[in-house]
């Protein structure tokens, strides 16, 4: 099968799981919010373990993945939130990419660690464009959920047969110390309850969607001073917005565009995936940081986004693992002792 006609048909599909690419920009003023991948860095690890640009798209996989019958030959990319993989039976490395074959089976299980789990291919899965992005946005009804029985369609892969490549394990998925500036809205809240906030330890709720972490904690709720006449104001990725009762929840990629709850800070982008990524028993506790702080950090960021491909080595894989070595080249055929 040639690369034009290069598929991955769904066999089975876990709840929730979406297209998605780095999301569409420039129509938030007509409530369209930037959606995409609500952990980017995950795109940009697949896009070094496959040598392309972190603009193709790929399939999104909240907790569960599903099973793929192979059709054409390229390479797949596997990032995010850890999950088993298997091809054809044979276990795959995570953070990892892997040549795939026609006729295989693709099967990835449910996350060990992290909560989103990313399936890339070399090419990006070729969906319809929808007002320049690729990217499923549920909310705005672009799109829809990935389902059994959908083919689909692989970009072109000039290295189908290119040497399997890893990355080091990430370690965002952890939960932990998630920094944040001040919005117009903190000045709204105490002194003291500002303390607390830094002080307190949240978890993912299960109302957690691709809109929003929403978060639960101990103590009394987090009630602004006015919070009931503020103006509703321009919504983005990483507000902590705190709703009517006062439970916080930060906005993620998928987010309305507009909204009159108060916003008690804002998370740096760079720290956007941590909390995306954090499962109901990690604890994330928010920390302010000054803007200069903010910068440093997120230039510091955005420079090792940029310089992932240099970090990429060969994948080593364990022999007793691989049911075919002559698909692996690691014998080249047969010999006898009398040549």
């Amino acid at each position: 099968m040639s690369s034009q006609t290069a598929c991955l048909e769904v066999l089975k599909a876990g709840p929730g799981l979406t297209i998605q690419d780095m999301g569409r920009h420039g129509w938030l003023s007509y409530g369209v919010s930037r959606g995409g991948a609500v952990d980017r860095e995950a795109l940009y690890e697949g896009a070094a373990l496959l040598g392309q640009g972190a603009d193709h798209a790929v399939i999104e996989m909240p907790a569960f993945g599903g099973e793929f019958q192979v059709h054409g030959d390229f390479r797949i990319a596997l990032s995010g939130a850890v999950m088993p993989a298997q091809l054809d039976g044979s276990k795959l490395a995570w953070n990892a990419s892997h040549n795939v074959c026609d006729g295989q089976r693709l099967s990835i299980g449910s996350a060990g660690t992290g909560v989103y789990g990313y399936l890339s291919v070399s090419g990006g899965f070729q969906t319809p464009l929808v007002m320049g992005s690729r990217a499923t946005h549920l909310a705005a009804l672009i799109g829809g959920v990935v389902q059994p029985g959908d083919n689909l369609l692989v970009g072109g892969d000039p290295e189908a047969t290119a040497t399997s490549v890893c990355l080091p394990q990430a370690t965002r998925f952890n939960g932990g110390d998630i920094r944040v500036v001040p919005t117009l809205h903190t000045s709204l809240y105490t002194q003291s309850d500002i303390e607390r906030f830094e002080n307190t330890l949240f978890y993912r709720s299960l109302r957690s969607n691709r809109q929003g972490v929403a978060l639960d904690f101990d103590g009394a709720p987090f009630t602004a001073d006015s919070h009931q006449n503020i103006l509703s104001e321009p919504m983005i990725s990483g507000d902590i917005q705190m709703t009517g009762d006062g439970y916080p929840v930060v906005l993620q990629s998928e987010c309305q565009s507009i909204g009159g709850f108060a916003r008690i800070a804002q998370v740096l982008p760079c720290d956007l995936s941590k909390v995306a990524q954090a499962a109901s028993e990690k604890p994330l506790q928010f920390k302010f940081v000054t803007l200069e702080d903010a910068d440093a950090a997120q230039q510091a960021h955005d420079t090792e986004i940029q310089t992932l491909g240099r970090r990429v080595e060969p994948l080593v894989r364990d022999i007793a693992e691989i049911q075919d070595l002559l698909s692996f080249q690691l014998i080249s055929g047969v010999v006898t002792g009398r040549e």
